[in-house]
């Protein structure tokens, strides 16, 4: 059965998120992140954060004492640095050098919940190094990365791992991302800044694709949601979150189906149907491009895993 999730397995990513919110609720205590260590290393670190932070919490400046990249699972918050900022949804990647300041809020709706990556700056700055990035490339030189195609399969498989789904090595997720990361921001530069009520906006409308990413959300709907002209929340939607509401939530019930895959004895047809794909042919091609492998290929990946 379904709940206000949406899909099975993403609500159960959400479950440690709701259980600190109502936890928060009934004692009355200021909302605050806290972070459970998953795994360590020499020079990395990664843990899943949970924030209970809302709207009526007071907003403070704090500083990455290490390179910094989290992996949004669920929720969404606003994310400023020095290298610009955005609205962290599901799926995007939130980025931090060693020694630079930021601040998140939650303007808009209460609690996120991250996988974070931290790592030693000689030891991030080693990896960057040996995976080709010149000497300015070694940081990083914008502040998030949209739900991309190329960190799919690395934030379903550290999502599984946080909520205790399936072992996950984390050492080699770490490298991975870390390496994957830099190719990707090698090039990019700070991101144009928005009004706080386009993200209000954009962020009812992701809350409402993760209650139901299975269900038919058209365009017009969700603009419509928003308050905005099909053309205005398009292209707004794209702004802020990098990526069409098309593309958002395909994504979403990709890492919902991926997810589903590797907990569940569930046939692959009705995964894809559960998942909102019409028809498994097309489950098929859209999982094989946004993870480079079919389903079933996937699924026993994953089983294989130590």
């Amino acid at each position: 059965m379904y709940d206000a999730y949406g899909g099975q397995v993403l609500a159960k990513i959400a479950e440690a998120l709701e259980r600190a919110l109502a936890r928060r609720a009934i004692e009355g205590t200021p909302g605050c992140a806290v972070p459970k260590i998953l795994a360590r290393g020499e020079g990395w670190t990664v843990a899943d954060v949970v924030c209970t932070s809302g709207p009526d919490d007071r907003q403070f400046e704090e500083r990455h004492s290490h390179y910094a990249i989290g992996l949004v699972i669920a929720g969404a918050f606003q994310y400023r640095s020095t290298l610009g900022g955005g609205l962290m949804t599901p799926g995007s990647v939130m980025l931090g050098n060693a020694g630079e300041c930021y601040e998140c809020s939650h303007e808009h709706g209460r609690g996120d919940r991250c996988v974070a990556f931290w790592y030693a700056p000689d030891y991030f700055e080693r990896l960057a190094a040996d995976a080709g990035a010149s000497h300015r490339s070694l940081a990083f030189h914008t502040a998030r990365l949209p739900p991309l195609r190329m960190c799919a399969p690395l934030i379903a498989r550290a999502a599984a791992g946080a909520s205790a789904a399936t072992d996950v090595p984390w050492d080699e997720l770490g490298v991975a991302l870390a390496t994957r990361v830099v190719g990707a921001t090698a090039t990019k530069g700070a991101e144009d800044w928005l009004p706080l009520n386009a993200a209000a906006r954009v962020t009812q409308v992701v809350q409402t694709i993760a209650r139901c990413p299975e269900a038919r959300l058209p365009l017009a709907r969700l603009a419509r949601e928003a308050g905005l002209s099909p053309y205005h929340f398009l292209r707004t939607f794209e702004r802020l979150t990098g990526v069409t509401p098309h593309q958002y939530i395909l994504r979403t019930r990709l890492r919902e189906a991926a997810l589903r895959l590797e907990q569940e004895p569930d046939s692959v047809l009705g995964i894809a149907l559960d998942c909102g794909f019409g028809d498994v042919s097309n489950f098929n091609r859209a999982f094989r491009r946004e993870f480079g492998v079919s389903p079933r290929a996937y699924r026993q990946s994953g089983r294989a895993c130590p």
